[in-house]
């Protein structure tokens, strides 16, 4: 059983401490696949240096994440712009727009993340998206760049099932993971109603642990707790949906 994490931060100072540990506990439970989504240029050298570590199961992003999208955001833009000219990058991510910490440079979110749509379109690559209280204001940007190439995933989607129709018919994949083990997480009540080939597993770590970690530190590992509540929701057998939902990244990324 192939099970792939299309979403988690494996270079975080968070495991700096067991990292090699973290991802074996990964490799073991067969989670084979990380996807490496970037944050800003701060963390370039760590995600290199991860993929030399591990060149067979780390896939490296390229991106200016929305909260750190700061007065220099062009020159992080520049900075992406020579990154893909360097390195191989399997998607555009994480990108977006995030309402819920800062609104003050909401207008540079809006100008990033069009950018970095129109650049991925321009690679033929996906793009990996961050929403966070924001769902409208995505939607906008989605509206003015679909087709031509749109395609990716919607990172962490905790919408309504009116949204993941949507984020769906802009040729986005709902990136499932923790939330979904949640009690209050609210996807649980309406996710089956969406068919499998629509949804990749996530963890995110070392953010937003599934249960029964909720509040601790999240890793790779843990997606599997993601997959058994999936395959609970769709009474279908787990490795059956850890084959679909890695295929289905395989759609996505390309590899």
């Amino acid at each position: 059983m192939i099970i792939t994490d299309t979403h988690t931060h494996l270079y975080s100072e968070a495991f700096n401490e067991d990292r090699r540990q973290v991802i074996k506990r990964a490799l073991d439970e067969g989670v084979t696949r990380f996807f490496i989504p970037a944050i800003d240029s701060t963390y370039t050298d760590s995600m290199l240096d991860l993929k030399k570590s591990y060149p067979e199961n780390i896939f490296l992003m390229t991106g200016l994440h929305p909260t750190h999208v700061k007065e220099n955001y062009k020159e992080e833009l520049g900075h992406i712009q020579q990154l893909v000219k360097e390195h191989q990058y399997y998607a555009i991510g994480e990108i977006g727009i995030d309402l819920y910490w800062d609104k003050s440079f909401f207008t540079q979110q809006q100008d990033a993340f069009r950018s970095q749509i129109k650049l991925a379109k321009s690679l033929d690559l996906p793009i990996v998206i961050h929403c966070r209280d924001a769902f409208d204001e995505v939607f906008a940007i989605l509206e003015e760049q679909k087709g031509d190439g749109l395609r990716g995933i919607f990172h962490c989607f905790t919408g309504n099932l009116e949204q993941a129709k949507r984020a769906i018919s802009y040729n986005l994949k709902l990136g499932i993971g923790g939330v979904v083990t949640f009690k209050n997480g609210k996807i649980d009540t309406f996710l089956n109603q969406i068919d499998l080939g629509n949804i990749v597993l996530e963890t995110d770590s070392p953010y937003l642990a599934p249960a029964p970690y909720r509040g601790k530190r999240n890793e790779s590992s843990y997606v599997v707790n993601v997959l058994n509540k999936v395959a609970s929701l769709y009474d279908m057998n787990v490795n059956e949906v850890a084959q679909i939902t890695t295929e289905n990244s395989k759609e996505v990324f390309g590899v």
